[in-house]
């Protein structure tokens, strides 16, 4: 208001006559004209964190990756720098799970939700989820080791038979340098109870493991995954092709999610680095 009058009446006058000095006037006029070059640069990490993912990070998720990368920021900050740039994360609403307390005999619940493990490659999780490509559903097998919960194989296949989960367990025994002990666990779908499946287990002298029929809550790594992944970064409209898919995926996957995506769980830490630094304070190689 003073700006407006001051072209009319002299600055003199004006601040008198509301009371305020002059030079409180010019001070304020300074100080608001002045560019804060270390806000404009959180804002321009900021919204560089927020495209990054999509459009699905929150302020809490984006704080834990600035302060992986040195900046010391806070969560009510980061925030608040989102709210003036009208960033809003797409986060969908908790799911309504059902419980239940059957248990397949010939298979029993034996990592009975304990899912902290004090080393790698101790229990494998795995999971089938569907993805729209290309005007049709397909399949995404998931192996995911607890320890520092990181992905160690996948599968996409348009068909959800056992060879689905065959190939992603392959690839995670073979990455993972064939590791002996191992226990595997998987909800009760048709494809982790199949002879053939169970057969690959029995080769590779693998124990197995099942949830309860219908309670999610006993493979609940696996759901967060799948939960991530479809909020996150699968695109609202599916896929064009497959070749788009297996690309899309691998990179979500093997270095967004393994890399990049701090993870609750691991401290702020994604999956890769926690259990990079998780090995060397315990001595394992």
């Amino acid at each position: 208001l003073i700006d407006q009058l001051s072209e009319q009446e002299p600055v003199n006058m004006v601040c008198s006559a509301f009371g305020i000095a002059r030079s409180s006037y010019y001070e304020h006029r300074l100080r608001r004209s002045r560019v804060d070059i270390e806000r404009l640069t959180l804002r321009a990490t900021v919204r560089e964190l927020f495209n990054q993912s999509r459009r699905s990070a929150g302020s809490r998720t984006i704080m834990m990756q600035m302060r992986e990368s040195g900046a010391d920021v806070g969560r009510f900050k980061v925030r608040r720098l989102m709210q003036e740039m009208d960033l809003i994360c797409q986060q969908p609403r908790p799911p309504a799970y059902r419980r239940a307390t059957v248990e397949r005999p010939d298979i029993p619940n034996r990592l009975n939700r304990q899912f902290t493990v004090t080393a790698p490659n101790q229990v494998w999780c795995g999971d089938i989820t569907y993805v729209w490509v290309q005007n049709r559903w397909h399949y995404l097998a998931v192996v995911l080791d607890l320890y520092a919960r990181r992905v160690v194989g996948w599968a996409l296949s348009n068909r959800p038979d056992a060879a689905l989960v065959i190939n992603a367990l392959d690839r995670a025994f073979e990455q993972r340098g064939r590791p002996p002990g191992l226990l595997f666990h998987s909800d009760q779908g048709g494809q982790y109870a199949s002879r053939v499946f169970r057969q690959r287990l029995w080769r590779y002298r693998i124990q197995q493991s099942m949830s309860r029929r219908g309670n999610c809550w006993d493979n609940a790594p696996m759901e967060r995954l799948f939960r991530s992944y479809k909020s996150e970064w699968m695109p609202a409209i599916g896929y064009l092709s497959a070749q788009e898919a297996l690309r899309d995926i691998s990179f979500y996957l093997m270095e967004r999610y393994n890399r990049q995506r701090p993870h609750q769980y691991n401290g702020g830490m994604s999956p890769a680095r926690a259990e990079a630094t998780l090995n060397s304070l315990s001595g394992i190689s």
